[in-house]
């Protein structure tokens, strides 16, 4: 099993869609950049197929250290959630997309 990198994709595009090197690297940058972008303001990114990434927020709770048994207030935070679609489950667990809606979940 291999990393998927973003040179790898880069490549990719490369190979697939004809643009120079530079070209398809900087495609990929501008998608990753908007990509962020969107979720740093809080925003849903949902791609039909693959699935769809949001910000959730935590709040406050109280945590314990292991070594010392001390509790230990863990502060709200935003955390990145990834729910990947039925497609790609399916793919995922080498099942048949045939039939399969996407509900981009």
């Amino acid at each position: 099993m291999s990393t998927v990198t973003r040179a790898s994709l880069a490549e990719h595009i490369y190979s697939q869609v004809g643009l120079s090197r530079n070209e398809s690297a900087d495609l990929l940058e501008h998608v990753l950049e908007r990509v962020a972008k969107e979720l740093e303001g809080g925003n849903t990114v949902k791609i039909s197929g693959f699935g769809t990434f949001s910000v959730r927020q935590k709040g406050r709770r109280t945590g314990r250290n292991p070594k010392t048994g001390v509790e230990v207030p863990i502060l709200p935070r935003s955390v990145l959630v990834f729910r990947p679609s039925q497609l790609l489950r399916a793919r995922v667990n080498g099942r048949q997309v045939d039939g399969i809606e996407d509900d981009g979940e």
